[in-house]
């Protein structure tokens, strides 16, 4: 006697991703301003980390294109104090004696003279002198200190004899002239001087944004200008640094042998990674924040799903009645809570991002947006959002279809 085999249990049926990631989205579809606030908090977390990376980068370009244009072989010399605490003055021969160094590759200066005001016309009162400085330059001074022409032109062999000035940005902002027009004159000591030029802002050399420039000669005949320089600016081999090291050591020396304490001398480019070290440093408190909001996000985001569970218990209870097995439940909620806070993440991304854009644009930088600092932030909040559904979901999976359903 042959007896038929007993038939096997039927197996459950799998779940493929695309059903699984529409199971998950029926608790935020159907719960849609729960699921908003939590994603917010996941949103904000990944947008600060976004526009942290993001300007971090954006900065670290910026100065890094700013080197390049000022160059890291910059150094300059200027007078400082005597003693008694007085100024102290540069020798006439200063700027030749420099220019014998070896790796020196150019030098021009500038002096300074004194108790001579500039204005737009002689009816401005005396008093409003808008701090303002008359300076004497040398005419390669553009090209040896890093700054540029923005309007017209710099002084030649020719206009640097004649009454004739360049402004810094700052002096033809505050003298109230923003084009270069035929003829336009501004006053110096009383005397006309006619204006030829105007100089992109210059912010590693505050010194040439508010003067007004003039030949060594014009300043002489007059203005009364002794002769004595005030600020050499100096130009090393450029990509040695090495050289560059070795001549900012003898510049007090050369300068003014006998007395090099009374001669200041610097780097601008030591401006630039100052500057670069400071934003590292707030960049890193920034994140601090980001990841602090990322937690308070995936808290929020447990606290929902456990809510979802204890509210769906019914559903539960009847999707394992009809064959769902515990990991087919654990995942529904497990890629619920990530693709809850995934969303968040894709917000975060955006917001992020516009920061960044934003805040480049008005502060004149490049915008850089490094692939990790979006990848980043989603991958952030994938596994923000795995981590706070875990529990949840294994909660949700341990409940047995007679316990749940007894909630119906």
């Amino acid at each position: 006697m042959t007896t038929s085999p007993r038939p096997s249990a039927p197996s459950a049926a799998r779940l493929r991703p695309a059903d699984l990631a529409a199971l998950a989205s029926i608790g935020l579809r159907t719960r849609k301003l729960r699921a908003t606030l939590s994603a917010l908090g996941i949103a904000i977390g990944v947008a600060a980390i976004v526009a942290v990376l993001g300007l971090a980068a954006s900065a670290k370009a910026f100065v890094l294109n700013e080197l390049n244009q000022l160059g890291t072989n910059l150094l300059t010399v200027t007078n400082g104090q005597t003693f008694s605490g007085a100024t102290a003055e540069l020798p006439v021969a200063a700027p030749g004696m420099i220019r014998r160094l070896t790796g020196v590759t150019a030098v021009q200066d500038t002096g300074t003279v004194n108790g001579v005001n500039a204005y737009k016309s002689p009816l401005i009162p005396p008093i409003e002198t808008n701090g303002l400085s008359v300076d004497p330059t040398t005419l390669d001074l553009p090209a040896v200190s890093g700054t540029s022409v923005a309007q017209g032109r710099f002084l030649n062999a020719v206009t640097a004899r004649e009454p004739v000035a360049v402004l810094g940005a700052t002096a033809a902002q505050l003298l109230g002239i923003d084009r270069i027009r035929p003829g336009m004159r501004i006053v110096v000591s009383g005397q006309w001087f006619y204006v030829t030029g105007i100089l992109n802002p210059y912010p590693y050399a505050s010194e040439l944004d508010s003067a007004v420039l003039v030949g060594f000669p014009a300043a002489e005949k007059y203005l009364g200008f002794d002769g004595y320089p005030s600020h050499i600016y100096v130009r090393t081999a450029q990509n040695n640094a090495a050289v560059t090291t070795a001549v900012d050591g003898l510049l007090g020396d050369q300068a003014d042998p006998e007395n090099p304490g009374q001669v200041n001398f610097s780097r601008p480019s030591d401006a630039l990674v100052a500057q670069a070290d400071t934003k590292g440093a707030l960049d890193t408190l920034f994140l601090g924040l980001g990841a602090v909001a990322l937690l308070v996000g995936a808290i929020g985001v447990a606290n929902i799903m456990i809510i979802s569970v204890l509210e769906r218990r019914p559903e539960i209870g009847l999707r394992r009645a009809l064959g769902a097995t515990k990991g087919q439940i654990r995942g529904q909620f497990l890629a619920e809570a990530i693709l809850l806070s995934l969303a968040g993440g894709v917000i975060g991304v955006i917001i992020g991002a516009v920061s960044t854009a934003s805040y480049a644009h008005a502060h004149g930088e490049i915008v850089v947006i490094p692939a990790q600092a979006w990848a980043g932030g989603l991958a952030a909040a994938v596994i923000v959002g795995a981590l706070a559904g875990l529990l949840p979901a294994i909660r949700a999976a341990r409940l047995s279809p007679t316990q749940a359903l007894l909630t119906v």
